[in-house]
């Protein structure tokens, strides 16, 4: 009888499957925003991508949040997986606001710093997917998911002085002519940190689950 009640529910697996699903979906958004911040003709298109990604990961991150409340097993702690599946829609969240500025304010070129920023996110992206399948062997994969934390970090404080130089150079630029341009700009520098803020708060998330684990 129990074996057939714990058929019904959803498999512990599965979570690994919309975990990656999920990070895919980041890295797919890390993408598009790092094409979006170097202009051209395809900058809509690659918005628009944002967008259609972002709609995808809510979608997930509802099913994993109906997943743990459904499940009889949960690969680890179910407030630990709450957090970690909505720390990954808050990155992907962040992109998202930040095509919406790009939008608003009709920019069509940036800064090299914004598109060295974009670089960066996709790094941190591509480091939080690699990190993903690995929870699902903790104790083998602890020290290279902690590896990956810890780059993640590194990532951004890298983005910290990004941020401030951009922002010098901006009021160099902008300060005194153009209070606007100012403005827009020191608005997409920081919606551009905090991106890479939401990586760290991922990445924070997995070496709780590896300390609490290992």
């Amino acid at each position: 009888m129990l074996s057939w009640f714990r058929a019904l529910m959803p498999r512990e697996d599965r979570f690994f499957d919309m975990f990656d699903a999920h990070a895919k979906t980041v890295v797919g958004a890390a993408e598009a925003l790092e094409k979006v911040l170097a202009g051209g003709p395809d900058l809509e298109k690659h918005c628009d991508r944002i967008v259609e990604l972002e709609d995808k990961a809510d979608h997930i991150t509802a099913e994993v949040l109906l997943a743990v409340r459904k499940s009889f097993i949960t690969p680890f702690d179910r407030g630990d997986i709450k957090d970690l599946i909505q720390s990954l829609d808050d990155a992907i969240d962040m992109m998202h606001k930040t095509v919406k500025t790009i939008r608003l304010f009709e920019q069509k070129s940036f800064d090299p710093g914004m598109q060295e920023m974009g670089a960066i996110i996709v790094k941190a992206a591509h480091l939080v997917s690699e990190a993903i399948p690995q929870l699902n062997k903790i104790g083998t994969n602890a020290p290279r998911l902690n590896a990956i934390a810890e780059e993640v970090m590194r990532i951004e404080g890298r983005a910290d002085e990004l941020h401030e130089k951009g922002l010098k150079g901006l009021f160099q630029r902008h300060g005194a002519s153009s209070p606007m341009a100012y403005m827009i700009g020191s608005e997409l520098y920081g919606e551009l940190e905090k991106v890479v803020d939401r990586f760290e708060d991922v990445a924070n998330e997995i070496s709780g689950i590896v300390i609490e684990n290992v």
